[in-house]
């Protein structure tokens, strides 16, 4: 793979910044990606940690297992319990970085409900139905019922694994519960799932794939509805439930003239205060004053995603410039003022790009900690107005001296897509409820649905290359695509979430978006959407009378997943007895038995299948084949 090819990635502004890159001899993603060597070939690099099959837990190591020659680790491990052992600790790191965004979100709504903070409650009905569908009393005010939820969840959270989660046994479909708690995969609560998934990954403790892959699914299903559906359904509560609207994306949403604010991460808390703030005229005023056209805070990474689903743009929300891998284009544009870092999607090398590009890169989260230590700003709830006041006046003071030893980009692209689905937006839009959808299910204009939960990556083919190449074969064959994560940002950017796409879909989908005026790809939001995902297959196979999720003609694709949050998001997937896509390979093709498990076996344990494609054409024909062979069972 060539860098200065188009491979670099899918979108031209991207390519148009990377040059400026070159020019200033700045270390970025795409060089260090060719500079770890065999670019053109990463199997290449070390065929042992491709394949899952090495292990340096302990001082006997670094080990290799090689399957073919039963050749084990020093502590007896075979090369199937070094893979998986290897993935139930991604998903360990997975399922924390989650909780700790849910954790977070409880914080905030207990901070508001005690009215210590700048937040309302914005949807009363919201809280009310969430609520009652955990078997919370909704007696009284909004903010003892948001009190109550608090209390209900935070002691859900702490069950031990031998107590089952409440949360899940209230949320989950009724077919579900009864296959997990056959196999043994309901969970208790996520800290004890999570302490006792951890300790069993420790030398000489639990050396069975088997036992490490039933773990990794079981503490999938509780992160999913404790910390996915929780984190987000509290934030739907605070903010407001995601509908449709338009939205600027693509870098050109950065113009250097103007004051900008850039909140990236996961964590939405600080950006909602922000733009909040922001829209006063005494804030537009201060930026004014030192020059600037007015004052801007621009949305990133899936802490935007979270705000653009929201939030409506104007000339102060302007716009969304794309996902993680983009993050240093964005820097290097010129025009960034402060850069706040939540939790989540900030490179360890922001700090060289402050230098260089003259702007204040500030971590607004305890876990996100920069080489050297920089300037601090933690998120607090009670104080959240006072420290999104403090951030936009460090942009304020920043402007100038930016503005006099950064030279700006001019010229680099916009475009608009439509962003805000969820669940109760897609009913609306369907006038109230899911038989449109569901009649166009049966009768065969739409085939079926598929949920893009996806990262972005330079393996393979480079920055959301085969997302764009996945999505468009899946909606040219009439399957409608749900857009989760960073993925539904490269897709945003590609125009595929602008009606405009619906020319690129089959003629069923085509005339379908026509109908409803909606693009072929809905920008569904971030990786923590899968749990509201979940929750919108629940309602879809209620309104089909009780149909069995795995029976649903609909999928996941992962077409470029890239990190420990990925892992378990598809390993819920198989829990929940879905076809399950993803590219790139897993480092689990060293353990046979393993990969016969999760691509043989598992339809007979979860009803899920684990299908790996690395081309985009027959990754789409495998998804429309499990969606036709679904269709037909149903007789429809």
């Amino acid at each position: 793979m060539t860098m200065e090819s188009d491979r670099i990635s899918y979108h031209d502004s991207v390519r148009t910044v990377y040059q400026r890159l070159k020019a200033d001899g700045m270390s970025n993603v795409w060089d260090r990606y060719e500079a770890q060597g065999l670019g053109n070939d990463p199997d290449r690099r070390c065929a042992f940690c491709r394949a899952g099959a090495r292990c340096d837990f302990c001082s006997n190591g670094p080990c290799r297992a090689d399957a073919s020659r039963n050749w084990r680790g020093v502590c007896g491990i075979n090369a199937d319990g070094m893979a998986m052992r290897m993935m139930l600790l991604r998903n360990v790191m997975g399922a924390s970085n989650y909780h700790f965004h849910a954790a977070q979100a409880v914080r905030t709504l207990r901070a508001t409900a005690e009215g210590k903070t700048p937040f309302t409650i914005a949807d009363s009905g919201k809280l009310r139905t969430f609520a009652e569908r955990l078997g919370i009393d909704t007696s009284g005010s909004d903010a003892e019922v948001a009190l109550r939820l608090c209390d209900f969840v935070e002691e859900d959270f702490h069950r031990f694994t031998y107590e089952p989660s409440l949360i899940v046994e209230r949320l989950a479909p009724e077919e579900r519960k009864e296959v997990w708690k056959r196999l043994g995969l309901f969970p208790g609560g996520i800290y004890g799932e999570t302490i006792v998934d951890t300790a069993s990954t420790l030398t000489n403790v639990d050396g069975w794939y088997a036992s490490h892959a039933m773990r990794a699914m079981r503490l999938g299903v509780a992160m999913a509805y404790q910390s996915q559906i929780v984190l987000e359904y509290i934030q739907d509560i605070l903010y407001g439930v995601p509908r449709p609207h338009p939205m600027r994306v693509d870098l050109g949403v950065l113009d250097p003239d103007y004051v900008n604010i850039l909140p990236n991460g996961h964590e939405p808390f600080l950006g909602f205060a922000l733009i909040d703030l922001a829209r006063t005229d005494e804030w537009q005023e201060k930026a004014r004053a030192v020059g600037a056209k007015g004052l801007r805070i621009i949305a990133n990474i899936e802490t935007g995603q979270e705000l653009i689903q929201r939030r409506e743009m104007d000339n102060v929300f302007y716009g969304y410039t794309g996902n993680w891998i983009m993050q240093e284009a964005v820097l290097a544009t010129g025009a960034v003022d402060v850069f706040a870092a939540d939790m989540n999607c900030s490179l360890p090398l922001d700090p060289l790009y402050a230098e260089k590009y003259h702007f204040k890169l500030i971590p607004v989260s305890e876990v996100v900690v920069f080489e050297g230590g920089t300037e601090r700003l933690e998120y607090v709830p009670e104080k959240a107005k006072e420290q999104a006041a403090a951030l936009l006046q460090m942009g304020i003071e920043n402007f100038r001296e930016r503005r006099e030893k950064v030279r700006p980009i001019p010229g680099l692209p916009v475009r608009e897509a439509v962003v805000g689905f969820s669940t109760e937006s897609i009913v609306e839009a369907l006038g109230g409820s899911l038989d449109p959808l569901l009649s166009a299910i049966k009768d065969g204009t739409i085939r079926g649905v598929v949920g893009l939960v996806s990262c972005t990556t330079l393996r393979d083919y480079g920055q959301d290359v085969h997302t764009v190449a996945v999505a468009e074969n899946l909606i040219a064959r009439d399957i409608l695509v749900l857009g989760m994560g960073c993925g539904v940002a490269g897709l945003q950017v590609a125009g595929l979430c602008s009606p405009e796409a619906k020319e690129k879909a089959g003629p069923g989908l085509k005339r379908l978006c026509s109908a409803l005026g909606v693009p072929p790809v809905l920008g569904f939001g971030t990786c923590t959407d899968t749990g509201r995902c979940a929750d919108l297959l629940l309602a879809v196979s209620k309104a089909l009378g009780g149909v069995p999720l795995p029976d649903l003609p609909v999928a996941v694709a992962a077409p470029e997943y890239m990190e420990q949050k990925a892992t378990i998001d598809a390993l819920f997937a198989l829990a929940l007895g879905l076809y399950t896509y993803v590219n790139p390979v897993p480092t689990v093709t060293g353990g046979p038995d393993l990969v016969k498990l999760l691509t043989q076996d598992l339809p007979g344990i979860t009803g899920g299948v684990l299908h790996v494609e690395t081309d985009a054409v027959e990754a789409a024909e495998g998804i429309l084949a499990h969606i036709e062979a679904k269709r037909e069972k149903l007789g429809i």
